[in-house]
C-alpha cells in the first residue's frame, strides 16, 4: 500500500486514509479546505478540477448553503426514471460537458447526503472520469469544522467542449437485470443487499413507492443503516459520516462471506447506497466490483425473479412509519 505523502507546507497537513491504498479519492476537509485557498495541497489534482454539491433536484432558494466554489450536479441528470438507471449514454456525452467535465477533469464531490454524491462518483467512474473523489463526512463535514458556506444559487459551471472518450470507458463497473440473475447462478460471483436490516428481513420495502417486501434470495447481506432511514449507512461511517477503519467494513463483510476474491455486485433500492458501498471497497483496493443499477426496484417488479421474505408478514406493521417516511431523496437511497 502507498503511503499519503507529507506535505511540506505544514500550514495545510491533512490527515489521509492510511488504510485505504486509494486513500486520495477520500479527501478530508482540511484538504479540501486548503486546494480552495489556493496552498499548496497534497495529492493535488493534476490539472482542472471541479467541485460539486450533489442533490436530486435543481438548486432551490429554500436549500440551505454551499461550499465556497462549488457548483450544482442534480442527480436526474445521470439517472432517469422509472427505475432510476443510468441515463443513456448520449445523454451523458451531452450532459457532462455541459457541467465542464471531461474523462481527465478531477471532479470532486460532496452534499447532503453522501450517498447520492456516491451515485453520481460510480456513474462518472462508469463513464471514464480518471480522478473523483469524495468528500468524506459530506458537507455537514465541512459545516462542523466551522468552515464557511455560500449562500444563495451556485454558479454554473463553465462548459468543456466534449468529453473526450467514447462512453461508457468501463461498462464492468455497472451490471443490468440478465447480468445480476447470472451473478446468481456463477460461484464465482455474488450479490450483495445494501439495505437495512427490516428492508433484508422483508418487513419493509424502504420506499413508498415499491411495494414488494424482501429481498433477492440468494443474495449475502451487506448492511447499510438505521431502518427508519433509508438514506442512512451508519454502519460504514462514525457518527460524523466520516467513513469508517477499513477494518470495521471488512470484518462484517467476511462475516457474511463478502470477500475479494469473487466479483461482488452490490445493489441496494435503486442505486445510491450500493454505490457508496462500491466506492468504499474501490478505496480499500477492491476491483472486481459492479453496481447493479436496478436493484430491489427492478428486481421485484418481475416475478420470475427470486425473492425471499425472512420475516414473518405479522410484524410488517412496523414498516408504516418508514413508508410513510419516505421522500423524494428516498426515492433514490
Amino acid at each position: 500500500m502507498s503511503v499519503p505523502p507529507s506535505p511540506t507546507n505544514g500550514a495545510c497537513a491533512p490527515h489521509w486514509r492510511a488504510d485505504l491504498p486509494r486513500w486520495r479519492h477520500l479527501v478530508p476537509v482540511s484538504w479540501l479546505a486548503c486546494l480552495l485557498g489556493g496552498q499548496p495541497v497534497p495529492a493535488a489534482p493534476a490539472g482542472h478540477w471541479r467541485l460539486f454539491e450533489v442533490h436530486d433536484g435543481p438548486w432551490q432558494p429554500e436549500h440551505t448553503g454551499h461550499i465556497p466554489a462549488s457548483h450544482w450536479l442534480d442527480t436526474n441528470l445521470l439517472e432517469q426514471p422509472p427505475l432510476w438507471n443510468k441515463v443513456p449514454d448520449a445523454l451523458l456525452l451531452q450532459r457532462l460537458p455541459a457541467l465542464g467535465i471531461r474523462h481527465d477533469t478531477t471532479v470532486i464531490l460532496t452534499g447532503r447526503h453522501q450517498s447520492a454524491a456516491a451515485r453520481a462518483a460510480q456513474l462518472l467512474m462508469v463513464a471514464g472520469v480518471s480522478d473523483v473523489r469524495l468528500l468524506d463526512g459530506g458537507t455537514a463535514a465541512w459545516r462542523a469544522a466551522g468552515l464557511p458556506l455560500r449562500q444563495g444559487a451556485p454558479a454554473a459551471p463553465v462548459p468543456v467542449a466534449g468529453f473526450g472518450l467514447h462512453l461508457p470507458a468501463r461498462p464492468h463497473w455497472l451490471i443490468d437485470l440478465a447480468q445480476a440473475r447470472a451473478a446468481l447462478a456463477d460461484p464465482h460471483a455474488r450479490l450483495v443487499s445494501i439495505r437495512s436490516h427490516d428492508e433484508y428481513l422483508g418487513i419493509t420495502s424502504g420506499y413508498a413507492t415499491i411495494p414488494a417486501r424482501g429481498d433477492i434470495a440468494g443474495a449475502l447481506w451487506g448492511r447499510a443503516g438505521d431502518s427508519r432511514d433509508m438514506n442512512s449507512m451508519r454502519d460504514y461511517q462514525d457518527a460524523a459520516g466520516r467513513m469508517k477503519p477499513a477494518a470495521e467494513i471488512l470484518a462484517f463483510w467476511q462475516a457474511q462471506g463478502i470477500t475479494p476474491d469473487r466479483h461482488t455486485a452490490f445493489y441496494c433500492g435503486t442505486g445510491w447506497r450500493a454505490s457508496l458501498a462500491f466506492f468504499y471497497a474501490w478505496l480499500m483496493g477492491w476491483d472486481d466490483i459492479s453496481v447493479y443499477d436496478g436493484g430491489w426496484l427492478e428486481w421485484s417488479g418481475d416475478p420470475v425473479n427470486p425473492t425471499i421474505v425472512r420475516q414473518p408478514l405479522a410484524v410488517a406493521d412496523r414498516s408504516a412509519t418508514s413508508d410513510a417516511a419516505a421522500d423524494r431523496d428516498m426515492l433514490h437511497a
